[in-house]
């Protein structure tokens, strides 16, 4: 049997990007509501229903994993099972093992890890985000702009000068000009 496995990630909230791929391909889609990598019931209820010869398929790596153990983790349990692990995004397919060479692993591998980064920081902006946190550079206080900007067209002071004086470094005066 062909199980698909779909979870929400930021760029696919609520699945339907992963479903519609999915969904021709798989006799059955298991869905996490959450995309918390704890309390995964929907992951864990799909390996205990595996039998030999099944096949898993993702649309990537990191909708079925969090991190380089737990894929390892979920490759071990589906070797012992006779399972298949099959990803749409990479072509990843552990049926057709004799395929895959070190070099094309490690770069499956090695971009299974910027995925994990980009999703994790995605979901921190998010919630700093939503939690009135803004993300950046902290501006400079209105004042001393103000003070800085003054004493530059006055001329009478250097950029040295200005800076000493305000913390407001040439090129963040010169933005502050440009606008």
């Amino acid at each position: 049997m062909i199980y698909g496995y779909i979870r929400p990630t930021i760029a696919d909230t609520s699945c339907e990007q992963q479903f519609k791929i999915l969904e021709p391909i798989c006799g059955q889609v298991y869905k996490e509501e959450h995309d918390s990598a704890k309390d995964r019931t929907e992951l864990l209820a799909l390996l205990h229903n595996l039998s030999n010869g099944d096949k898993i398929v993702v649309w990537q790596l990191f909708t079925i994993a969090d991190s380089s153990r737990h894929l390892m983790e979920l490759l071990e349990v589906l070797d012992k099972k006779g399972a298949y692990l099959q990803t749409v995004k990479e072509e990843i397919d552990t049926e057709r093992k004799s395929e895959y060479s070190l070099s094309k692993m490690l770069s499956h591998l090695i971009e299974f890890q910027n995925e994990i980064i980009r999703e994790r920081t995605k979901k921190g902006m998010e919630y700093a985000r939503k939690h009135g946190k803004t993300s950046g550079r902290p501006r400079k206080a209105d004042e001393n702009v103000k003070k800085a900007i003054e004493m530059y067209q006055s001329k009478k002071y250097t950029l040295k000068d200005i800076k000493e004086a305000t913390g407001i470094s040439k090129s963040t005066l010169y933005r502050y000009l440009e606008n």
